[in-house]
């Protein structure tokens, strides 16, 4: 008889994963921070990926490749899916959701019932936005340096229903904690009811220390909602340790799961008072954190191999993946931190930066540098241009090289 749960676990081992295995073995001995620029690992890491020799992308922050195991999941489930599509996606594949909802809440510490299955930050964010029980003239707190889709939604929010937005801009890169703390705080007054932070700036990798603002907040009764885009499956911490009220997280950056996949965090008591973004079937008040996954029919084979991701992330260990991403940050940007003109846009302290780095180069544009790398050099990075961040954004990734990045250390030096 045909197993859902042995479909749902089954996928064939590709060549070179014996070799991955091995390097694993012979690296448990090894602590996360010598093994962080061992290149000879690493280079099976890089072959768990397909990505081009072609092109060296340097731009994983915008979207990761995922490794093969994960590529191989969602075709597999798709062209199941497309044997008897009613079947086999809402009878086989939908099965697998509920132990993936266990599998995510045990990444990011929560209760399982705290987690909803999503697209991505923005679907999840968006839910969360315009889900609150906002009225005019209640005010809320969000930073000059957030993701434009949030916003643009909290702006909507005050056209629509009269809400006022106070934006701090911060001052980046930042290693001053009460700097920071103490810029989301002054805006606090008694009619604020929200507060959104960004866990790292995607402009530029700096980390924000949530938690403390959290704090802050609670004491005045004011909810916290957390963009974690960059953050979930990045560098190790769990959703409960920064005290948030709402945390949403695109899984096809950090965690490599398929593109279009993402969670969203409501923590439990605040479930029933949140509106979904979708309708549902039934009470939209009701205290089911599935309520939020209203989304009609979507794409179950992506979905799905949600899981091998999963077992990818749990395969390479948290704190390797944390050391090695910024380990490679580092290693680029020593490098060129000296040269003429060079400004860093982002810290190298690991408390306040991982994977993200941004220069900018005195006197030139960063489009300029982002156009002669690529066409030069076939570096892909991504010119950033916003608020008072300027500069090239490079996001390195477990499969980049530190060959990779002296060919872009070679690059900067010739532009400048």
């Amino acid at each position: 008889m045909f197993s859902s749960l042995a479909f749902l676990s089954s996928i064939t081992k590709p060549a070179w994963a014996g070799n991955l295995e091995k390097a694993l073995r012979n690296a448990e001995s090894v602590d996360a921070a010598t093994l962080a620029g061992e290149e000879d690992f690493w280079y099976y890491v890089q072959q768990s990926f397909t990505v081009s020799p072609g092109i060296i992308n340097l731009n994983n922050g915008g979207v990761s490749p995922a490794p093969k195991t994960v590529q191989d999941a969602m075709k597999r489930y798709y062209d199941l899916s497309n044997e008897a599509p009613s079947y086999y996606m809402w009878r086989i594949l939908d099965q697998g959701r509920e132990p993936l909802r266990q599998n995510l809440a045990r990444l990011a510490g929560c209760d399982t019932e705290e987690i909803a299955i999503n697209r991505n930050s923005s679907e999840g964010l968006e839910t969360v936005i315009f889900g609150l029980q906002l009225k005019a003239g209640d005010e809320v707190v969000a930073c000059k340096q957030d993701y434009p889709n949030m916003i643009n939604a909290y702006r909507q929010r005050e056209k629509r229903d009269g809400i006022k937005m106070k934006w701090i801009n911060l001052e980046l890169p930042s290693e001053d904690e009460d700097y920071i703390v103490k810029q989301y705080v002054a805006a606090f007054t008694s009619k604020t009811k929200v507060v959104h932070i960004t866990h790292i700036i995607n402009w530029n990798g700096q980390i924000i220390p949530v938690q403390k603002i959290a704090r802050e907040a609670h004491k005045r009764n004011i909810e916290v909602v957390v963009d974690g885009a960059h953050s979930f499956a990045h560098f190790e911490f769990k959703i409960p340790d920064l005290e948030c009220d709402y945390f949403a997280s695109s899984l096809h950056k950090w965690l490599y799961a398929p593109i279009g996949s993402g969670l969203l965090y409501v923590k439990k008591d605040k479930i029933a008072s949140l509106y979904p973004l979708f309708a549902t079937s039934d009470d939209p008040l009701k205290a089911d954190i599935r309520k939020f996954e209203a989304l009609g029919t979507r794409p179950f084979f992506i979905e799905q191999a949600i899981g091998k991701a999963v077992e990818f992330h749990d395969m390479l260990g948290i704190e390797r993946k944390q050391k090695r991403l910024h380990y490679l940050k580092n290693y680029w940007m020593e490098k060129v931190k000296d040269l003429p003109g060079v400004k860093l846009n982002t810290s190298l302290d690991p408390k306040w930066g991982c994977a993200i780095g941004n220069i900018g180069v005195t006197g030139k544009k960063p489009g300029e540098l982002d156009s002669v790398l690529f066409h030069n050099y076939k570096i892909h990075v991504v010119g950033i241009e916003w608020e008072n961040i300027h500069g090239i954004r490079v996001t390195p990734n477990v499969y980049t090289t530190t060959k990779n990045l002296d060919k872009l250390v070679e690059g900067i030096r010739a532009f400048v």
